[in-house]
């Protein structure tokens, strides 16, 4: 199962995972939550990405269990699909499971790319709705733009966004796919300007080549 946050648990987990210390672990086993978030040590961009997938998964339900990225396929027992392949440079996360799918940073651009399927046929929510819960905690936001393009014979959300986080500027580009009862977000976070554009032309291709397989589904549910 994939953890339900309050808004407040979510702005103090990311303090906590920035600033770790023993009163942090303190406050976080006061509210119920695991102590592996708060004595972890992350960099700032694995911090953006906790807290940007920790900001969806309070919002959307998902199943837990094994997963699996073979070759450029990704499986769990929600969703499978298929994603773009991204330079050497770019480093795949471990133990994001829980808040994202699948995760990279390239650190010389401090930058991160994720993805993330959360799939249920009775959900229901518009797409602007799921952007706008990615942008959780994110202050002084700009959308310099946002419309609709294609994807996987479906229209996505891409929004651009320039905004900050704990004060910091960060630039945004995101899109929201729904289709065959999953919702599929895409994020690239990266400091503005050229790290962003550099980042920018890895995470074009790899959304591009993204295909979902239909959801799985258990024989309860399907009878």
């Amino acid at each position: 199962m994939v953890l339900r946050y309050s808004s407040n648990e979510l702005a103090f987990l990311f303090y906590a995972t920035m600033n770790s210390s023993p009163r942090s672990s303190r406050s976080c086993a006061a509210i119920g939550r695991p102590l592996a978030l708060c004595r972890r040590t992350w960099n700032s961009t694995e911090g953006v990405l906790l807290f940007v997938g920790l900001a969806l998964a309070s919002y959307l339900m998902g199943c837990g269990g094994a997963r699996t990225l073979r070759g450029n396929t990704y499986q769990d027992p929600e969703a499978t699909y298929l994603v773009g392949t991204l330079d050497p440079e770019w480093r795949e996360l471990s133990g994001v499971e829980g808040r994202n799918d699948l995760a990279w940073v390239h650190d010389d651009l401090a930058a991160i790319i994720q993805i993330n399927a959360s799939c249920d046929p009775a959900l229901d929510i518009p797409l602007t709705a799921l952007t706008n819960h990615l942008l959780f905690g994110f202050t002084e936001r700009v959308i310099k733009s946002q419309r609709t393009v294609p994807m996987s014979s479906r229209e996505a959300l891409e929004t651009h966004v320039q905004a900050k986080l704990d004060g910091v500027p960060r630039e945004l580009l995101l899109y929201v796919l729904k289709k065959n009862g999953c919702v599929y977000d895409f994020s690239l976070v990266a400091p503005p300007g050229q790290q962003f554009a550099e980042a920018k032309r890895s995470y074009g291709p790899f959304v591009a080549a993204f295909k979902p397989s239909a959801p799985q589904r258990s024989d309860s549910a399907s009878r």
